[in-house]
């Protein structure tokens, strides 16, 4: 499980942010990581939605009266040093704090589109999306389940895999959002090949981990019971794990995933791959609960988001915790440092030095 750590000191990470929906709880946790100045030390930061909707929020955010916006008509006129915003929602548009409104999910919509195109531009680096409702864009014709699925569409990438990581805890989950109905039918051998192979490269390459060591849960109580509360287990999960660990990997599993995150072998493993959606996040938000981050590994684009929803029931109160929102621009910042490392050294792997950075083991 050996880790590695190499720091490019280069130019500010440009990072893309998205409003979500303009009546939850995304403004404030932006405003609220963004008004310290030490972010502008780390990343130069552009925020797609509109100025007049920030500034109503900002309104009701303590402690916030220092913090000013540089309105730009692109990225490539970010300024390094301060917060920028880019007007890409209409100025017709009000916030409704609390209420699922149709401007709320298009202005939503209007800023992911926005982000995604100067994504693909390059003229941001990473993105990071703050909450919208899965049901009102739904309405608008949003026809994915979710931000994993549309960037997945949206970049061509062939498959994804949603990752829930804090500092001491990683989980990947198998089957994404899809009803539990489905989870047992959906789950096969070549599915369950590929979020391994997905994990496992982004354990690599995203988070520096030499030789990722992965734990994979089991899917039926008891771990199947050898075939008595069902057969995924021996059919599925067993000889793709083995199929990994003959090639070398150090996959493990499966373990019963009613004790597995009570015990202590989830500290011996660098990840935890769940089978299905609740599995996964229910355990990782107890434990890492205003920290966690959700990353979509898997894409040739770098995206992160806070762990939690729109929280209608709190918006406009200045009561949202932004700790996860921080954590994600800091995520996305780390996992660009770590790509640009990994794919310089596959470039030169005989080459010890790389110039620009410094190397730690830890």
């Amino acid at each position: 499980m050996q880790k590695f750590r190499i720091e490019i000191m280069n130019n500010k990470i440009v990072v893309g942010i998205t409003q979500g929906d303009s009546n939850g709880v995304g403004y404030e946790v932006i405003i609220k990581a963004l008004k310290g100045q030490g972010i502008l030390d780390i990343c130069t930061p552009v925020v797609y939605g509109s100025s007049k909707i920030f500034g109503f929020y900002k309104k009701q955010v303590s402690e916030a009266d220092n913090l000013t916006t540089n309105i730009i008509k692109k990225a490539t006129d970010a300024h390094p040093k301060r917060v920028n915003l880019i007007n890409c929602v209409p100025e017709s548009f009000i916030a409704d704090p609390g209420n699922s409104t149709e401007e709320g999910a298009k202005g939503a919509l209007l800023s992911l589109e926005a982000a995604i195109s100067d994504l693909k531009e390059g003229t941001i680096n990473v993105l990071v999306t703050a909450p919208f409702n899965k049901w009102a864009v739904s309405k608008e014709g949003f026809l994915f389940p979710g931000h994993t699925e549309y960037l997945a569409n949206e970049f061509g990438a062939k498959d994804s895999l949603m990752m829930m990581t804090a500092e001491d805890l990683k989980v990947g989950v198998v089957t994404n959002h899809l009803p539990i109905s489905e989870v047992s039918s959906a789950l096969t051998k070549e599915l369950l090949k590929k979020k391994i192979e997905l994990i496992l490269e982004s354990l690599r390459r995203d988070f520096a981990y030499d030789r990722p060591k992965l734990a994979v849960l089991s899917l039926n109580p008891h771990g199947g019971d050898n075939g008595l509360l069902g057969k995924e287990e021996q059919e599925i999960i067993e000889p793709v794990i083995k199929e990994f660990f003959a090639s070398g990997e150090l996959v493990f599993g499966p373990f019963p995933a009613d004790s597995f995150f009570a015990s202590a072998y989830k500290n011996s493993f660098d990840a935890v791959l769940a089978m299905y959606h609740d599995q996964g996040l229910i355990p990782f938000k107890s434990f890492s609960l205003d920290r966690g981050v959700n990353f979509t590994a898997g894409l040739p684009i770098i995206r992160c988001s806070p762990d939690h929803g729109t929280a209608f029931d709190i918006a406009g109160k200045d009561k949202a915790n932004h700790l996860s929102m921080l954590a994600a621009i800091y995520t996305a910042c780390d996992i660009f440092r770590n790509r640009k490392t990994y794919d310089v050294l596959r470039a030169n792997p005989l080459k010890v030095e790389v110039p620009g950075t410094t190397r730690t083991f830890d």
